[in-house]
């Protein structure tokens, strides 16, 4: 499954956040951002994006153990026919809804 990529769009009006925060946190904030020779905004804005994106990977990619992938990759391979539940539960749906179109 491929990741999906965030991209930010930097044409528009400009749309405007408001955060309120305690002194002790918009000193720190201020702190990195001269660090990093950026302003409050930019530095805000940057690091919000960052761990936007960082969690919307976390979110999307799937991470498999080696004997999970490997069983992953047998099912695909070697797919096996459907099992008793899952035929009692097609003739249900038959039962109630009736053939499904195409059969």
């Amino acid at each position: 499954m491929a990741a999906t990529q965030t991209t930010v769009k930097t044409t528009g009006r400009p749309q405007r956040l408001e955060a309120r925060l305690s002194a002790d946190a918009k000193a720190i904030i201020q702190r990195a951002a001269d660090i990093r020779g950026r302003s409050v905004s930019d530095f805000v804005v940057s690091s919000a994006l960052e761990a936007a994106e960082e969690t919307i990977r976390e979110h999307d990619i799937i991470v498999l153990s080696a004997r999970d992938s490997i069983t992953f990759a047998e099912a695909l391979l070697e797919p096996k026919g459907p099992n008793e539940a899952l035929r009692e539960a097609f003739r249900l749906h038959q039962e109630m809804f009736g053939p499904i179109e195409g059969e």
